[in-house]
C-alpha cells in the first residue's frame, strides 16, 4: 500500500486548467482515469487526510504509485480524451458499464451490391444500416418474415447466393414471394437496391405515407376490378401493421429519443435505455457495473452517455436524450453530442406527460435489472471467493491468488508445437491478456523442455518492465518491450500470484527451474494433472488431492481447460494454414481430399517425406503415377541440410534471435 504524500506533485506544478488525468500503480498499469474543469483544483482533493477520503477513493490513491495529467483546449476535448482512455487502458477504478449480453440488431448491409437483410451482432460495420437492438433474436425474424412479404430483400448469405447464380434458380422465398430473387436476374441490382432502402425508411419511422400509398393503391386496383391485386395489397396492408403492432407507440409525437434510467446502491448501479424512433419503442438494453469509484447519480449519467455514444454518429445519436440527472459539465456533454450527431441534441430531464411516464418505465425495468443481477452475483462472487480461499489454504499461499496464468503446451506428433497462456483475475477469464506463443528454441517433442521456454519468455518480459521502471537491476540482455513509448503496457506487464501448468512434476519443476533462473520467488507455480485431477508443486514427491466438490478444484480444472482449448485452437489453425501451403500444392491432379488422406495417413509431411512410393500407393485413391509425383515434389522441396563444423564434426545450429507470440 502505498503513501499518496510520496507521489504527490509539487506545490505550483499542476497546471489550472481544463484536462484529464491518469493514476498509475507501482507496475505502470493505468488504475484510474479522470477530467476535471481544473486539474489543479481536482488533484488537490485526493492529496488530503486519509480518513477524509471516501474509502473507493482512499483505496485508489493507496493502490496508485503515480499521477500523470494532460492539458486540453475545452471541457468537451476533455470529455472526449477521458473516454479515448478509459476505453484504451480499461483502469479498474472507473465505472466501466457492460452489456449482459450481446444485444442483436436488424442489420441491411447497404454496402453490398444486392443488399441482404440479416440479424447482427458486436462491432457495427461501416455502410450498414442498424435497427434495434432487440432483446431476442427471434423478435427480429418474426418481424422480418412479416415486412419480407411487401419488401422481399435478399436475406441469404453470400455462399447461398453464390451458390443459386451457379444453379440458376432461386431458393425457396424466391418462389413463394418473400425474395425478389436478385441471384437470377429477376430484378436489377437498381430495383434491389430500392427495395432495401423502402425497408429502411419503413423501419426508420415513416410508415405512415408508405401504408397510406398501399391504400390507394388496392382501392385503385378494386375500382378496376383487379381483384386479386386488390388482395394482394390488402394483404401486403395486413403483414406491416401486424409489425408495426409489435412496436406500440409511446410517444405521439413520433419522438426520436434515447430514455437513460438508472437503478443503483452503495455497491453497484444498473442503467436500462429505451431507444424510441418515430414514437416507438425500437430497441431497449442494459448493463449493470461496480461502483469502484465515488461517483454520484449525475456522474454514472454521463459514464453511461460516453458508453452509449462514443462511437456512434449521425442518426445513432438521437435528436433528444432523456436523462434522471444532469451531467456536472452538462453543456459540455451536450455540445460534445451534438458533435457526434452533426446536429442539435437536447439533453434534458422530462418533468411531465408521456416522456416522464415512460421514464417511470425505463426506471422499473433497470430496478428489475439491478435486482436480478444481485441474485446472481450473490451466488456468483460468494463461490467465486470460496474457490480462491481453497486454492491458497491447499497450496500455502499468503494470501488468495487474485491473478492466476496458465499454460499448456499442443502439437502434432512433434509438429507445429505451440503454446499458450490464459489469464483469470478474481476466478474470471480476462481474455484480453489471453497470449500465444511458437516454440522456436528447438524442434521435435519435448512438452518439459518447451513449457521452459514459455515460462522463460513470458517472465523476461516481465522483468524487462520493471528494470525499465528502476525496479529491477538484472539480466544482461533485457527485453526493452514490455511498455509502448508512452508508459502503455503492451505484453506480460503484470505478475500473477499463481502460475499453473498444465501437467505433473515434470512440468511443474521444469516451470519452477525458469522462474529460478529469473531470480522470481514471489510467484507461486503448481500443476494440474489430467488422469487424477491431481495438484503437483515444486519439490513435493506427492501431490495435493483437493476433494472433487471443492469449488477451488473446479476453478483450477477451469483455468486449465481453457488454457488447453485455447493451445488446441491455435495447433490447428497453424496445422491447417501448414496444410493448405504445403509442398503437396505443387502435385498436378492432387485434390484437397486425397491431400488430407496423406496426411491423416502418415501424420505429416515429414513422415510422408520419408515413405516410399510402395507405401504412399496404401493410401485409398492414391496410384502409382500419382505417388511418384508425390515423392518427386517432397524431395524438391526437402530443407536444406544441417551445416557441419569440418573441423569438428559438429552440427552448426541457427540461432534464434527473439521470441514471438
Amino acid at each position: 500500500m502505498a503513501d499518496p504524500s510520496s507521489y504527490r506533485p509539487k506545490p505550483g506544478q499542476i497546471p489550472d486548467s481544463p484536462g484529464v488525468y491518469r493514476f498509475r500503480d507501482e507496475h505502470r498499469r493505468v488504475i484510474y482515469v479522470g477530467k476535471a474543469k481544473s486539474l489543479r483544483q481536482r488533484l488537490a482533493s485526493y492529496f488530503q487526510d486519509l480518513a477524509n477520503l471516501h474509502p473507493r477513493t482512499r483505496t485508489m490513491v493507496t493502490t496508485a504509485a503515480s499521477v500523470e495529467w494532460t492539458v486540453v483546449s475545452t471541457e468537451v476535448e476533455a470529455l472526449q480524451l477521458e473516454y479515448s482512455w478509459i476505453k484504451e487502458y480499461d483502469p479498474r477504478f472507473n465505472v466501466k458499464y457492460r452489456d449482459d449480453k450481446s444485444y442483436p440488431y436488424l442489420a441491411v448491409t447497404l454496402n453490398e451490391e444486392f443488399p441482404r437483410v440479416q440479424v447482427m451482432r458486436g462491432a457495427k460495420r461501416k455502410g450498414v444500416r442498424y435497427f434495434g437492438p432487440y432483446g431476442h433474436a427471434w423478435a427480429i425474424r418474426e418481424t422480418v418474415d412479416l415486412m419480407l412479404r411487401v419488401f422481399p430483400v435478399r436475406t441469404c448469405s453470400a455462399g447461398v447466393f453464390r451458390n443459386h447464380v451457379q444453379k440458376g434458380r432461386p431458393c425457396l422465398l424466391g418462389y413463394i414471394g418473400k425474395c425478389s430473387a436478385p441471384c437470377v436476374g429477376r430484378v436489377t441490382p437498381e430495383e434491389h437496391r430500392e427495395l432495401a432502402e423502402e425497408f429502411c425508411d419503413f423501419m426508420a419511422g415513416r410508415t405512415g405515407t408508405y401504408i397510406r400509398r398501399l391504400e390507394k393503391q388496392m382501392m385503385a386496383a378494386a375500382e378496376e376490378m383487379e381483384y386479386e391485386k386488390a388482395a394482394r395489397l390488402r394483404d401486403d396492408i395486413g403483414a406491416l401493421k401486424r409489425a408495426l403492432e409489435k412496436n406500440a407507440v409511446v410517444l405521439a409525437d413520433a419522438t426520436d429519443a434515447d430514455l437513460i434510467a438508472l437503478a443503483e446502491d452503495e455497491l453497484e448501479a444498473a442503467v436500462q435505455i429505451f431507444h424510441v424512433r418515430g414514437g416507438r419503442v425500437r430497441g431497449q438494453r442494459g448493463w449493470v457495473t461496480d461502483k469502484v469509484e465515488n461517483v454520484d447519480t449525475a456522474g454514472l449519467v454521463e459514464h453511461a452517455l460516453q458508453q452509449l455514444y462514443g462511437e456512434e454518429s449521425g442518426d445513432a445519436v438521437p435528436k433528444e436524450v432523456l436523462v434522471p440527472a444532469l451531467p456536472e459539465d452538462t453543456d459540455a456533454v451536450t455540445e460534445w453530442l451534438t458533435g457526434r450527431r452533426g446536429a442539435a441534441v437536447s439533453l434534458r430531464v422530462p418533468q411531465r406527460g408521456d416522456k416522464k411516464a415512460l421514464m417511470e418505465t425505463v426506471e422499473r425495468n433497470a430496478l428489475q435489472a439491478l435486482g436480478l443481477h444481485k441474485t446472481k452475483r450473490a451466488s456468483d462472487l460468494t463461490t467465486r471467493s470460496r474457490a480462491l480461499e481453497e486454492i491458497a489454504e491447499a497450496l500455502g499461499l499468503d494470501s488468495a491468488p487474485l491473478r492466476i496464468e496458465c499454460f499448456d503446451i499442443s502439437h502434432l506428433q512433434g509438429e507445429d508445437v505451440v503454446a499458450s497462456m490464459v489469464v483469470f483475475e478474481d476466478g474470471l477469464a480476462r481474455k484480453s491478456e489471453y497470449r500465444r506463443f511458437q516454440i522456436k528454441g528447438f524442434e521435435g517433442q519435448d512438452d518439459v523442455r518447451s513449457m521452459h521456454e514459455v515460462i522463460t519468455r513470458r517472465f523476461k518480459r516481465y522483468l524487462a518492465e520493471k528494470d525499465r521502471t528502476g525496479e529491477w537491476i538484472g539480466g544482461d540482455d533485457p527485453v526493452h518491450e514490455a511498455l509502448e513509448d508512452d508508459g502503455r503496457p503492451k505484453k506480460f506487464a503484470y505478475p500473477p500470484q499463481l502460475v499453473v501448468v498444465d501437467g505433473g512434476q515434470p512440468q511443474v519443476a521444469a516451470a519452477k527451474r525458469a522462474l529460478d533462473e529469473l531470480g522470481i520467488d514471489d510467484v507461486a507455480v503448481c500443476g494440474l494433472a489430467k488422469r487424477l485431477e491431481e495438484v503437483w508443486l515444486p519439490h513435493e514427491d506427492d501431490p495435493v488431492v483437493l476433494p472433487r466438490s471443492s469449488e477451488g478444484l473446479y476453478l483450477l480444472q477451469r483455468v486449465r481447460d481453457t488454457a488447453h482449448d485455447f493451445a488446441i485452437r491455435y495447433q490447428r489453425s497453424k496445422r491447417s494454414k501448414r496444410i493448405r501451403t504445403s509442398p503437396l500444392d505443387a502435385v498436378p491432379g492432387l485434390g484437397e481430399t486425397r491431400k488430407q488422406a496423406l496426411i491423416k495417413h502418415f501424420g505429416s509431411v515429414k513422415r510422408l517425406r520419408q515413405a516410399t512410393i510402395e507405401q504412399i500407393c496404401e493410401v485409398p485413391g492414391m496410384g502409382r503415377k500419382t505417388a511418384e509425383s508425390v515423392v518427386v515434389a517432397l524431395a524438391q522441396s526437402a530443407p536444406p541440410a544441417p551445416a557441419v563444423n569440418t573441423a569438428t564434426g559438429e552440427i552448426i545450429e541457427e540461432s534464434d534471435g527473439g521470441s514471438t507470440t
